[in-house]
């Protein structure tokens, strides 16, 4: 049992050219490997396992999946070795209970886990499991399970939830890239005022994000939002919420990373 609360941090991964480039996002992220108490444990809730049902990573040896394409070869070539840990597993099955949660043992660490990862902790020797994000469940359900989670934080565990508050890959601008568009601001300026809001599912303006008038063009699918909610439901009221790094890249992907505690 740890004596120190973890933090729980939402980070705007982006692409995954991340792991290989210097910029100020992965400066960022470094920063926070040398600035954050060190967990006994991390668990990642990644917006590339979207699934229907819930399901933990239960192996003690989880593979590196590289689930992209089109990149070069160096970026298939990382692997991140982190131990799993069965037992972590078993606790989070026992916290979600009576939810059904799937031991599983075929996934492993995708790259909106391991992207990030790799440069907060790069010797990648704090054992770590993933989370699946339900995808038939409503948002008010993800900001209810960051809430059971929450007791992870006093045991020596880090959550980290990885995605992108603002993420429409068909509205991309390959040219004139640093012009955002005025609903991808709109959006993310909207997440940033209400992320020091705390109350309940039903009363939390960024779980009812839905009624923003740009919701559906920031977040066509919610996949990339949904983690933002496990990390504010995992929130206690006494926690500060700060941001490490924010930005826009190509008009239309938030980078905006949260920090709770």
């Amino acid at each position: 049992m740890s004596s120190v609360r973890m933090p729980a941090l939402f980070l705007g991964h982006g692409s995954p050219m991340n792991v290989l480039e210097d910029n100020r996002y992965t400066h960022a992220w470094e920063q926070l490997g040398k600035n954050l108490p060190r967990p006994r444990a991390i668990l990642a809730i990644s917006a590339h396992w979207y699934t229907r049902g819930t399901a933990v990573t239960a192996m003690q040896n989880p593979r590196t999946i590289h689930d992209f394409g089109g990149f070069p070869q160096a970026l298939f070539d990382v692997r991140y070795p982190a131990p799993g840990s069965p037992a972590l597993a078993q606790r989070i099955i026992d916290l979600l209970a009576p939810l059904p949660v799937q031991a599983d043992q075929t996934w492993g660490f995708d790259h909106g886990a391991w992207g990030v990862l790799a440069r907060i902790y790069p010797e990648a020797d704090i054992p770590l499991v993933q989370l699946s994000i339900d995808g038939s469940q409503p948002a008010a359900w993800h900001f209810e399970q960051g809430r059971q989670l929450a007791a992870l934080r006093d045991e020596g565990v880090m959550i980290i939830a990885s995605g992108n508050v603002v993420h429409n890959l068909r509205m991309l601008r390959w040219q004139g890239a640093d012009s955002v568009y005025p609903w991808a601001e709109s959006f993310n300026q909207f997440v940033r005022d209400n992320l020091d809001f705390y109350g309940t599912a039903a009363q939390h303006p960024l779980v009812n994000y839905q009624q923003h008038e740009a919701a559906l063009l920031a977040n066509p699918t919610p996949e990339h939002y949904l983690p933002l909610l496990y990390i504010l439901g995992a929130r206690r009221e006494e926690d500060a919420v700060t941001i490490p790094v924010e930005g826009m890249e190509m008009g239309a992907i938030s980078m905006l990373s949260v920090q709770a505690g």
